[in-house]
């Protein structure tokens, strides 16, 4: 009976912990009130058949606000990017219009036109800041469009990518570059010269921070700061990469090229998972924060849901704009997909594609300008270096073995013996009260200090010898005389 209490005990202490994790887990769900859901059809309808018009209809009127169009017709096409709260969109006519705005309130930050050809724009840090890449250099503005810097080091950019956790601003050159700006001191961290002529599809990680270069001989290279050779290079098509993006886990890439081909790459074993025609080809890709996988092809505009698993047979969700989109990207914390094209701008809502829930400490939307100046702070004091960006994150956590190894054997080598392989003594039993428990630890502790110094003996004999032998060497060498080389 007695060895079972303890059991009991333990078995009630168990009981405990999973009830109280069980309760735990039922308040947190008090502070997750929104759940995310997709667009569900009657039985035998398709939900691609579902028009925008149709959705607008039965849902809120804040809903309802978020699809609407920006009739641009003039300097197009437009590259747009969303601010990593999801709260500012940043536009960009290729003949040099530039704008920032408020989409939610619709309210108008800044607005220029450069007088000379934008290839693509970034928002930086926060909203207070974005970066232009224009014809010959590239350019830093701040929220009101003032000029704050010009980077002539950064020429002839195409495409850029902007790194949050570690203040980098990523950027390829029609020259071959990979340039890394970190902006927090406004120094370039690196420049790599991928030698596979123009640079024009660029994708990140957002996983790892690693940066994705398509090329066009259908090959696909995976590249860090502090590397200056690719660290993966794969043949993802038969034709050039047209396009690249990779989902929210870092898991899963997919890639469209000449071939007419949308592949689903696994970033943990470089091996196609799906592979699907797409007509005329992809010529952009976007992944939603909840795994929708956006598709440009001419003026339309088509979303697949669970590419990773099987080959869709039919859109989850499509939109014909009314010229070419050279701009797809969907809105974080929000179940919108801006487009940029020709004519302008268009707000598409995809029910269940962005993340119901934000964490207000990481991306704030409703944050006011105290809360992100505290945040900004945080951030740089937190910022990640360069030198960390890694395939696999998770290694700067573990131990490394062969740096132990290699310190345990210079250990080996220095003393002349391995102070961690010990046969353990035993010591024989003795009758007469001879072996009590003071007793055997006497002779444990005079056994280990006698191995010790017979150890210790033994190095110095072998250091004295060493030293005896250098000075006969010596004493050789200083004997020796200009003529000793001719006696016999």
């Amino acid at each position: 009976m007695d060895c079972k209490r303890p059991f009991q005990r333990q078995m009630r202490l168990e009981e405990n912990k999973v009830e109280a994790a069980m309760n735990q887990a039922a308040r947190h769900d008090l502070l997750l009130p929104e759940e995310s859901g997709f667009l569900e059809g009657d039985e035998g309808e398709d939900t691609c058949t579902i028009t925008q018009h149709d959705i607008v209809d039965v849902v809120d009127i804040t809903s309802a606000s978020k699809h609407f169009n920006l009739f641009l017709n003039q300097f197009g096409p437009y590259r747009i990017n969303y601010s990593r709260n999801g709260r500012n969109l940043l536009l960009a006519g290729q003949r040099g219009h530039i704008a920032s705005l408020d989409w939610h309130t619709k309210k108008l930050g800044c607005e220029m036109n450069v007088m000379e050809t934008v290839n693509d724009v970034r928002w930086l840090h926060t909203n207070a800041m974005f970066a232009v890449a224009q014809r010959k250099w590239l350019y830093l503005y701040d929220s009101l469009g003032v000029e704050l810097h010009c980077i002539k080091k950064f020429n002839d950019v195409l495409r850029m990518e902007f790194l949050p956790y570690h203040f980098l601003l990523a950027t390829c050159s029609a020259t071959s570059f990979l340039q890394y700006l970190d902006i927090s001191v406004g120094k370039e961290v690196a420049a790599i010269c991928c030698k596979s002529g123009r640079l024009g599809v660029m994708c990140q990680n957002p996983y790892n921070a690693i940066i994705h270069l398509g090329h066009h001989n259908g090959t696909v290279s995976l590249w860090s700061p502090s590397v200056k050779e690719p660290l993966v290079k794969m043949l993802c098509h038969r034709g050039g990469v047209r396009s690249l993006s990779v989902d929210k886990t870092g898991m899963y890439m997919a890639t469209s090229g000449l071939d007419r081909k949308l592949t689903i790459f696994d970033l943990r074993t470089y091996k196609p998972l799906t592979s699907f025609g797409v007509p005329l080809g992809a010529t952009t890709l976007c992944h939603s924060q909840k795994g929708l996988l956006a598709a440009a092809t001419g003026n339309i505009v088509q979303v697949y849901k669970d590419t990773h698993i099987t080959a869709p047979k039919s859109p989850y969700m499509c939109l014909s704009v009314k010229a070419p989109i050279h701009g797809l990207q969907f809105c974080p914390y929000e179940d919108v997909l801006g487009i940029g094209h020709g004519g302008g701008f268009t707000s598409m809502i995809v029910p269940g594609a962005g993340e119901a829930n934000f964490d207000g400490l990481e991306c704030n939307p409703y944050e006011s300008k105290k809360q992100r100046q505290e945040w900004e702070v945080k951030a740089l004091l937190e910022k990640i270096q360069p030198e960390l960006i890694t395939l696999d994150p998770t290694q700067l956590g573990e131990v490394d073995a062969i740096t132990m190894e290699q310190k345990r054997k210079e250990q080996v080598e220095r003393l002349g013996f391995d102070p961690y392989e010990k046969t353990r003594f035993a010591p024989r039993r003795k009758l007469k009260g001879r072996s009590s428990t003071g007793n055997i630890l006497k002779r444990k502790k005079k056994v280990a200090h006698e191995e010790k110094r017979e150890e210790i003996k033994k190095s110095v004999a072998v250091r004295e010898k060493e030293q005896k032998e250098s000075k006969a060497s010596a004493a050789n060498q200083s004997s020796q005389t200009a003529l000793g080389r001719f006696k016999k």
